[in-house]
């Protein structure tokens, strides 16, 4: 993971994708294809307290492990 960097949304045009998880901008995210498609509106813990910051951290650790479980075999390679 370290090794990644961020890319812009025009490099994924024309992919599909298993889901895509959205972080609390509702209507105002953008729309990529998806089987499956959720908004974590989760606060953004760029201004919070380390403990915080670290909840919301852990809080998405554990809906990814989740998320993963939920998707078809092989999806998640």
């Amino acid at each position: 993971m370290s090794e990644q960097i961020p890319k812009p949304l025009s490099a994924f045009a024309g992919q599909a994708f298993d889901a895509v998880i959205t972080m609390g901008c509702g209507d105002a995210c953008p729309w990529l294809p998806a089987r499956l498609r959720e908004d974590w509106a989760l606060p953004d813990p760029k201004h919070l307290a380390d403990d915080a910051f670290r909840a919301i951290r852990d809080e998405i650790e554990q809906r990814v492990l989740a998320l993963l479980a939920r998707l078809p075999a092989g999806a998640n390679t």
